[in-house]
């Protein structure tokens, strides 16, 4: 009895997903966190935009980890390194977005410098 689950493999083709796709899409998702980054007032929105760039970073390191050297696993550890900084830095942006609603009653950045003593 073969209790081996093994998935149904999907072929299409001449569909060959390279190198430049994860590229490609990377910087896409770079273009659009730099562009909620620039263009955004609030500060929720900045912060989301600043994830979706730390994202297309980890998807090039691990797409240039696949692609370079698969029998290294620096890429992923790299990613998972920056996933961790991303988790920090959304913490500690929360908070300051907190501290400065409790202090200004909104979260619009441009209001930042009312805090300068």
């Amino acid at each position: 009895m073969n209790l081996h689950f093994t998935p149904p493999q999907l072929y299409l083709p001449g569909l060959h997903v390279g190198l430049h796709h994860y590229l490609l899409l990377a910087a896409m998702l770079f273009a659009m966190g730099l562009f909620a980054v620039v263009t955004r007032r609030h500060a929720v929105a900045v912060l989301l935009g600043l994830e979706l760039m730390l994202n297309s970073a980890n998807l090039n390191l691990v797409a240039f980890n696949h692609f370079l050297k698969p029998e290294v696993l620096s890429g992923q550890v790299f990613a998972l390194m920056v996933i961790a900084l991303a988790a920090c830095e959304a913490a500690v942006g929360l908070a300051l977005i907190l501290a400065l609603y409790r202090n200004l009653g909104s979260v619009t950045p441009d209001e930042v410098d009312q805090l300068r003593g």
